[in-house]
């Protein structure tokens, strides 16, 4: 019988060393795994000038049990089935798997130094990416074997003269750190260390979530979270934070027996949006801020999947999120992991179940949230603006009062008129209110104002969008334009604030004489829309100027200026809008009217009908 026996050179780890990781906190992260899986307490990464240092005070490796073997047998895998799935105290699920985690710090340095102590036995050897041609190590002398911070049992991985370097601020390191390794708490802490500056990482949810402004937690274990995140906007806090029930997927699969199961997949964990992203990525280089992480037994399979799951929105910058999936690293079932623990086997039942769920229900829910964050966080700032346009504009008011019964006063006492003081007083303040606008008083106050309302119903929003889009093209600003049906947030009306009421203050009882100018878009549902009506008639009660944009076979009547031409634009029998060419002709003339008459650099005529046609069939 021919036997058949394969030999692996040593050479590989000098092959495989330098290209298995390619960050250096990736690498911490295999070794602060192992100082995890041996159930230690506190792990202390220690950069020195000349090595980056990571001791533990877990269990240790003693010689003469073989556990220093066991560690030398590259590649062996650690775990086949549930009984294999615990550590040593039987507390902790197994992170390591693969046994390739030993080689991570030779990314780093080209020598590592291995030194433990178990049982009051120390044993050292240096791990070298070019062994020597009988396969030894060299072998560290048992005297020499000393801890920098641990007493007893334990283990340090010591990379001489690293090829990387942790970030310069020990704050970065930890943020760094806490995105890959989330896993600390009062039984298992991570010590950053440089010089006599020490960091401590021992929580990681209260850091991130007072940074978030929306969240979405699955799972009871993550429910603590929601009260962590700011309550910016109390009236709107259920619709900015959502606590679910872990999310289950029933899955058939394959285990390492080739036999077929039924397996429940489950998923736990949060995503959120920040509230800003402004100065972060000052501070924090590394990574980026906006991800969306995979865990299984609590340790980072997966840093981001926000590439693959997301659409490359503007929005998708404030994502974050972190998501656990033991089932990933269920022991019976095959080894999903890529072998540089950086991400998963993309064809596996398993991500591609999780990577689903993630794209077409928790990211697109997260976005919402935010999108509605955003639009309170404008509403707020719009009505904090109109407040203080309102307050300034009485105080100016009283100035002016004030200041025109003092100058009358004066007159009065200056000529000795006081039994004519009456007539004097109403002279002075004519004159001052006639000769106001010399001051730049007026132009002032009216620079503040909406110069263009948009009058529809919501069943005409197609004309009174495409209006909106001809003054927009005809450099009118959008934040001049109330449109209250508007996609663009800046034209609608703040959020509690009623268009009477805004209307009211800032065009009848506003110290400003500016009126605005009325675009009226009407049909046969104007008749019935009480919002649409009440404009028409403050409109005409005020005798502010308007145009009227006009649905056949609807025909505009009194109180509307009925004896003005209007444009029709015609609605075919499948509802949509087209114009005859007279009727683009009058459509684009108003549009450049409203321009001129408020100050606006209107478009040519040619330019305007071209642009016209991208908007509405014209026949």
């Amino acid at each position: 019988m021919k036997e058949y026996k394969i030999s692996v050179n040593p050479r590989i780890l000098e092959l495989l060393g330098p290209n298995l990781y390619t960050n250096i906190y990736y690498v911490l992260a295999e070794l602060i795994a192992n100082a995890y899986d041996a159930d230690a307490h506190n792990v202390y990464v220690i950069s020195n000038s000349d090595d980056i240092r990571v001791e533990d005070d877990g269990h240790g490796m003693s010689y003469h049990n073989g556990d220093i073997g066991k560690f030398l047998d590259v590649a062996k895998v650690s775990r086949n089935n549930e009984a294999d799935s615990y550590t040593v105290s039987g507390t902790r699920h197994k992170m390591g798997r693969k046994g390739v985690g030993k080689l991570a710090a030779l990314s780093v340095s080209e020598t590592v130094d291995v030194l433990t102590s178990k049982n009051g036995e120390n044993s050292g050897f240096i791990l070298s990416r070019r062994p020597n041609d009988d396969n030894k190590l060299e072998a560290i002398p048992d005297e020499e074997v000393k801890f920098s911070r641990i007493n007893g049992d334990g283990t340090a991985i010591v990379m001489r003269h690293p090829q990387y370097r942790l970030h310069k601020t020990l704050e970065a390191v930890k943020r760094n750190l806490l995105k890959i390794f989330p896993l600390v708490n009062d039984d298992f802490r991570i010590h950053i260390i440089r010089g006599t500056d020490e960091v401590v990482l021992d929580s990681y949810d209260e850091n991130i979530a007072s940074e978030l402004s929306t969240i979405i937690t699955l799972g009871e274990a993550y429910r603590k979270l929601i009260s962590r995140v700011p309550d910016y906007y109390p009236p709107y806090r259920q619709e900015l934070v959502d606590s679910r029930e872990s999310y289950k997927i029933p899955l058939t699969l394959t285990d390492n027996n080739g036999e077929t199961h039924e397996y429940e997949l489950e998923i736990v964990g949060w995503i959120g949006t920040y509230k800003t992203t402004r100065g972060r990525k000052a501070e924090v280089s590394d990574f980026p801020d906006n991800f969306i992480s995979l865990y299984a037994n609590n340790k980072m399979g997966e840093f981001n999947i926000l590439p693959i799951v997301g659409q490359n929105k503007l929005n998708e910058v404030y994502v974050v999120g972190q998501l656990f999936v033991d089932l990933f690293e269920k022991s019976e079932l095959p080894d999903m992991s890529l072998s540089n623990r950086q991400g998963y086997k993309s064809d596996d039942p398993r991500y591609i179940a999780v990577v689903s769920f993630v794209r077409d229900t928790l990211l697109p829910d997260i976005l919402k949230k935010r999108e509605k964050f955003a639009d309170i966080t404008k509403a707020e700032k719009k009505k904090k603006k109109l407040q203080e346009i309102k307050e300034g504009e009485e105080k100016f008011r009283q100035t002016v009062e004030a200041f025109k019964d003092k100058t009358a006063q004066q007159i009065i006492s200056k000529i000795g008129l006081q039994d004519k003081g009456d007539n004097v007083s109403e002279i002075v303040n004519a004159a001052i209110n006639t000769n106001m606008p010399e001051l730049g008083i007026k132009s002032q106050i009216d620079s503040n104002k909406k110069k263009i309302l948009i009058s529809h119903t919501s069943k005409d929003k197609p004309l009174a969008d495409m209006v909106y889009q001809m003054l927009l093209y005809n450099n009118v600003p959008a934040d001049d334009i109330i449109y209250t049906n508007c996609d663009d947030e800046v034209c609608r009306i703040p959020e509690g604030i009623s268009i009477y009421d805004y209307l009211r203050d800032f065009f009848v009882e506003s110290f400003s004489t500016q009126k605005i100018y009325v675009l009226f878009i009407t049909s046969e549902n104007t008749q019935t829309a009480w919002g649409a009506i009440t404009e028409i008639g403050a409109a005409w009660i005020t005798q502010i100027d308007n145009k009227i944009f006009n649905i056949p076979p609807f025909k505009p009547q009194h109180p509307l200026n009925d004896e003005a031409t209007w444009h029709s634009t015609n609605k075919d029998l499948d509802g949509s809008l087209y114009m005859d060419k007279l009727n683009a002709d009058m459509f684009c003339q108003k549009i450049e009217h409203v321009c001129d008459q408020i100050g606006y650099k209107k478009k040519a005529r040619d330019e305007n009908k071209n642009y016209l046609s991208t908007l509405v069939a014209i026949k």
